[in-house]
Parts: C-alpha cells; sequence; structure tokens
C-alpha cells in the first residue's frame, strides 16, 4: 500500500480515513511494514485536523472513559464491543489498539465518532508514569535503581523521570517499544519488565569488553563449545567470560514480582548484545536452556526490527509460541542435546539417572542439562528430580 501522501482537501482526507480503516481491519503488527503505515496515516489523518477543525478531537481512550463516565459505565459493560475483560484493560490502559469491529461497535453503542476512535492514542508521559504501582516504585527502590534518590525526597513520577532519562532511553523503550518481543503470560506486569531492562542495560554499559560482537559468531557450533563449559565446576562463570570475550555482555539480575522471566536479548546496542538471566529457577539446567534460548535470538533474529526479546520459558502456561519462539526453542535444545544423540541414547527409552550421566559423558556437558532435556523430552517433571535440583547456579553470581 504505498498511495499514503500527504493530506490537503476533503478527499484526500477521506480517502486516509478508509485506508485507516483497512489497515485497521487486518490487526497488524506494530513492528511491521503495515503497522507503520497505520502509524503514519494516524499522524497525517491528525495534522489534518488539527489545520481544519477549530475543536481538537479527544484521544480515543479518554473519549471511551468520558463516555463511560457520563453513562455510569464500569469496564465490565464494555465487553459487548470490546470482546473480553482483559481486553476492555488492555484497551483502558493503552496497551492493545482498537480494532475496527471494536471501532464500529463503540460508535455505534456508545455514540463516539469514529474518526475520534481511528486517532492513534496520545501518550503522555506524567500520566504513563502515574499508572506504576507504589509495589513496584517500593521495589525498584529497595534493589537501588534510584541511586541516592528515595521516594522520601521525590515523588515517584520525579524518580522514574530520572531513573529512564539517565540511560537516555527512547520514548518507545520506557513505553515498552514496539520492537520488543514478549514470550510471556497475560498476567506479567510490563512495566516491571520495562524497569528490568533498563536496569540491565544501565549495568551492561559499566561493561567493558575487549571486542564488539561480529555478526554470525553465534551459530551452533559456537553454542556446542559453549555448552561444553557446563561440566566445570565454575561453568556458569567461564560461560560469563567466554560472552564478553566474544563482544556479548551477560548480566544476572532477579526478576520482579508478578512478572514469570527467566531471561531476555536486548540489541539495542548491535556492538554488544546483553543477555539478562534472572535465575527465577536456580537450577543449572534452566540457567543452560535459558542462556542457549537468548543465544538463539542473536543467531537467529540480529537483523530483525527487534530490539528486546522478553522470555518466559519454564513453568508458565497459556503462553502461545510464534515461529520467533519455536525456532530459538529448537537451536537451544540442539546445541544442548543434539537430536541424532538423543534418538540413539537410552535416555530416550529409559529416564534414569545412568542413561542421564552417560548422555552427558558421550556429548561432554553437565548431567543436570541432560537430565532436564529427559524431564522435557518425556514430559514428566517428576523425573530425575535429585539430579535437577541438587545443582544451584545462584552462588556463581553472588
Amino acid at each position: 500500500m504505498n498511495n499514503i501522501k500527504v493530506i490537503k482537501n476533503e478527499q484526500d482526507y477521506k480517502d486516509a480515513l478508509k485506508l485507516v480503516e483497512v489497515l485497521i481491519s487486518r490487526d497488524p503488527d506494530p513492528a511491521s511494514a503495515e503497522g507503520d503505515q497505520l502509524n503514519l496515516l494516524s499522524a497525517l489523518i491528525q495534522d489534518y485536523e488539527n489545520r481544519t477543525f477549530p475543536d481538537t478531537l479527544p484521544d480515543p481512550i479518554e473519549a471511551i472513559k468520558y463516555r463511560m463516565e457520563q453513562a455510569n459505565l464500569k469496564p465490565v459493560d464494555l465487553i459487548p464491543y470490546i470482546g473480553s475483560r482483559s481486553r476492555v484493560s488492555e484497551i483502558l490502559s493503552g496497551k492493545r489498539q482498537l480494532t475496527l469491529d471494536m471501532v464500529r461497535a463503540l460508535s455505534e453503542g456508545l455514540g463516539i465518532p469514529a474518526k475520534v476512535l481511528v486517532q492513534k492514542p496520545k501518550l503522555d508521559e506524567n500520566s504513563e508514569y502515574e499508572a506504576w504501582g507504589s509495589r513496584l516504585i517500593t521495589e525498584m527502590e529497595k534493589r537501588g535503581y534510584f541511586g541516592s534518590a528515595s521516594s522520601k525526597s521525590k515523588n515517584k513520577i520525579d524518580l522514574l523521570k530520572d531513573f529512564f532519562s539517565s540511560f537516555k532511553a527512547s520514548p518507545q523503550f520506557v513505553g515498552m517499544s514496539r520492537k520488543s518481543h514478549y514470550r510471556s503470560s497475560p498476567l506479567t506486569d510490563k512495566r516491571a519488565l520495562s524497569a528490568w531492562a533498563v536496569y540491565v542495560s544501565k549495568r551492561s554499559q559499566k561493561i567493558k569488553t575487549p571486542k564488539k560482537y561480529k555478526q554470525g559468531i553465534v551459530n551452533l557450533s559456537f553454542m556446542e563449545e559453549l555448552a561444553k563449559k557446563s561440566k566445570e565446576e565454575n561453568g556458569p562463570n567461564l560461560a560469563q567470560e567466554y560472552l564478553k570475550s566474544n563482544g556479548i555482555i551477560l548480566v544476572i539480575e532477579y526478576n520482579f514480582p508478578k512478572t514469570y522471566l527467566d531471561g531476555a536479548t536486548i540489541l539495542t546496542n548491535k556492538d554488544n548484545p546483553v543477555i539478562g538471566l534472572t535465575l527465577r529457577h536456580d537450577r543449572l539446567d534452566n540457567f543452560w536452556f535459558t542462556l542457549m534460548h537468548e543465544l538463539s535470538h542473536i543467531a537467529l533474529h540480529f537483523n530483525q526490527d527487534i530490539n528486546l526479546f522478553y522470555d518466559e520459558i519454564e513453568g508458565v502456561k497459556g503462553v502461545d509460541l510464534n515461529s520467533i519462539e519455536r525456532d530459538a526453542d529448537k537451536l537451544a535444545r540442539e546445541a544442548l542435546v543434539p537430536a541424532s544423540k538423543w534418538e540413539n541414547s537410552p535416555a530416550k527409552l529409559i529416564p534414569s539417572p545412568m542413561a542421564a550421566q552417560s548422555l552427558a559423558d558421550e556429548l561432554g556437558i553437565h548431567i543436570a542439562i541432560v537430565a532436564g532435556a529427559m524431564r522435557h523430552e518425556h514430559k514428566n517433571y517428576y523425573y530425575l528430580n535429585k539430579i535437577v535440583n541438587d545443582f544451584k547456579v545462584k552462588q556463581f553470581f553472588q
């Protein structure tokens, strides 16, 4: 769709509105070409309306909230127009854009003009920060995210502004960038993920690497070689140093309450990709699989228009895996326990400690990794509990 142009008259305006309707009906990925076209059209329409109409059209979300107040409606009353309780919450919080069906239903049901609803919601920085919960602010303060500042001397809006501005983060990053990819539960507090990612990035900026990352270094062979360090007593530390020597920074930062994050890949600086791990599960097998999963994002998705990959990998139900995550999982498993070795191993048939040790010796990796893979492949997480739970990882990153 290349016929996007500056809106000079009423006919151009009507044509632009029609194009917006077409794009909204496709519900495009915000990071896609159609998503960019929708944003551009919305900006052109808003500019024309500001120049042409004496009164500025209200923000679509504010218009909905105002109508709710007028009619004494609660969020649950919007379900017939929007679809579900969780979808209503996402719309009202600005996490999701209205679809064409929603625009039509709200326009007909609540009497809100469609031209108001098709606008791109305005992002007010103070309003966004005001929505941050006090528990999250308290946890950030406890972790030292605000430095010497505290909630006793500053209000939360100023604390958050200082926190993000000191990182020189773009508004897209602070507002959970359109260029972020989530493998996460609907219950996840994405503001907490944003704070976590910025802090991990800040910490990474203080770490000097001997050289820049060279695209293509991370591949299956690289990951297999790295996995062999797991058999060493201080394998996690050796992995961190090995990655650093290749221009990749590994940062450990525990996850926040109301998040189930295992790891993330941050590609805002292509010279030094950053992997953040939370060690949410204090187990060696989880450490190595999550690390390999994040390295898979670097190997497979380095040149995609995505800067952040948030991954909740273990113990989270109801997460639909798209091709990005399936491919990353597949490469991570292949790097640790190659399919050809698994198919011909007794471990495939007998989930015993002896079979796990035999395969681990053959691969040259830690037995806990093999035990974790066996539990996954056999779909029974009670197998080999002692092996999996006896080997901890947090002790290496005090």
